[in-house]
Parts: structure tokens; C-alpha cells; sequence
């Protein structure tokens, strides 16, 4: 990322420092966010540029899909444009929410066979 651009911690915004009243004016409201419920594109993308862990707490995220599937960051990233159409297209495998996998030990990623780590679970 350039050195004109600020993403803000507190909001997820990516703002233009370069800009008069930069930190009023965002070029991107919902740039770096964790969403627990993805309802667009741009939800679920935020979602993937704020990280896989949560803050606070470094807690892994996880992506549940309508079907109830489990798929990590980085399942999503290796199919990204399916998963994207996907949710452009309405199907019933597409990804509705990020969450954090506090107990379950067992949880695979559909995508890449990996097991999704469980916060408080040895």
C-alpha cells in the first residue's frame, strides 16, 4: 500500500492522506473490517484484508457458509472468484458469516482438508 493511504483500526476505512480533511472523508468506509454476517462482496472482502485472527483476544476466524460448511481465510483466498460468484449468484453454498471456532476440535476446512483451530480446545 502506498504511504498516502491511512486504513483506520478504529473503523476499517481506508482514507487518502493527501486529501484537505482526509480523516472525514474516507475513499472507502468498509475497506478492513471483521463482519460476522457477509451480506456482499465487499463485506466478505473487508473481512479477508482485516485478517484471520480477531481483535482482541488473536482468536482464529473461520467462514460458515449457507449450507453449513466450514471454509478458512485461507480456503476462501485459494477460490476466491467462486466464492464471489457465489454470493452474486445466490447459491446455497455461499459464505454468510465469519465467526470463531471456540470449542469444536474436529472442524476441516471445506476447501483445503486443514483442521480450523479451536480457541480453547487442546
Amino acid at each position: 500500500m502506498l504511504d498516502h493511504f491511512f486504513v483506520s483500526d478504529t473503523d476499517g476505512a481506508l482514507h487518502d492522506t493527501r486529501v484537505d480533511n482526509w480523516s472525514s472523508n474516507p475513499l472507502r468506509v468498509n475497506y478492513s473490517k471483521h463482519h460476522r454476517t457477509i451480506a456482499s462482496v465487499a463485506d466478505l472482502k473487508a473481512t479477508l484484508r482485516a485478517g484471520e485472527y480477531a481483535w482482541p483476544g488473536g482468536y482464529q476466524l473461520f467462514f460458515l457458509t449457507n449450507d453449513g460448511e466450514t471454509i478458512s481465510f485461507d480456503g476462501v483466498r485459494s477460490d476466491f472468484y467462486n466464492m464471489v460468484y457465489e454470493i452474486t449468484e445466490c447459491y446455497s453454498s455461499r459464505i454468510v458469516a465469519c465467526d470463531v471456532n471456540y470449542e469444536d476440535t474436529d472442524m476441516i476446512c471445506a476447501e483445503t482438508n486443514k483442521p480450523i483451530p479451536a480457541a480453547y480446545c487442546e
